[in-house]
């Protein structure tokens, strides 16, 4: 199936690991394939939605926490946990820095259990793997799916974003729904950017 992504989708599929990894996620979900679909801001995608990365990307932290440049973002429940102890005299920011600054930075984090292993040997963390999660790996087959009823030998970004509107269930569509869009228009949208292209970007 990958031999029919385009340039551009395959550069979707690469920042949605990107982004994933940048936020200290262990996945790669269908927010990080929104995201990386908002990457390019004169893209079709950034252009049907009037959507932007930076906005996306505070959604993702808000609902599913992660890391910024400047650090840890809570998620809300995490959140409402630090107010709880902060309202009993603990300060969760001042507790993690005191021992970041004893023990090291990431000396609160857990070591990520051993995986098994598998038909390709032994998982290595180093190898920068992050798994898609099934719901993004159907959108990536839905984004095929598309190209075939649209009568097209290619995957662009658009396939995608049409694979991540059939879907409808993850967390890219329950952000979109939140911020209003129009998922029957921006589909036409798709489709019609699509059809326009005469060579696969």
């Amino acid at each position: 199936m990958f031999e029919r992504f385009t340039a551009d989708a395959r550069a979707v599929v690469v920042t949605a690991q990107t982004d994933a990894r940048s936020m200290h996620h262990e996945h790669i979900g269908t927010e990080h394939v929104l995201l990386a679909l908002l990457a390019d801001p004169d893209g079709a995608v950034a252009r049907s939605t009037g959507l932007d990365a930076e906005t996306v990307r505070a959604d993702i932290l808000e609902r599913i926490g992660g890391h910024t440049q400047d650090g840890p973002v809570l998620s809300e429940a995490d959140a409402e946990d630090a107010a709880a102890l902060k309202a009993i005299g603990i300060d969760l920011a001042a507790v993690r820095e005191a021992i970041e600054a004893n023990f090291g930075a990431g000396a609160l984090k857990l070591p990520r259990p051993a995986k098994k292993k598998g038909l390709f040997g032994k998982f290595s963390a180093s190898s920068g793997h992050i798994p898609f999660t099934n719901r993004n790996k159907k959108v990536l087959e839905l984004s095929l799916r598309e190209a075939i009823r649209l009568k097209q030998k290619f995957i662009a970004p658009e396939h995608i974003m049409l694979g991540l509107l059939r879907e409808g269930k993850g967390l890219a569509a329950l952000i979109m729904a939140d911020r209003g869009i129009d998922f029957d228009r921006l589909k036409a949208d798709m489709e019609r950017s699509v059809s326009l292209e005469d060579q696969p970007r």
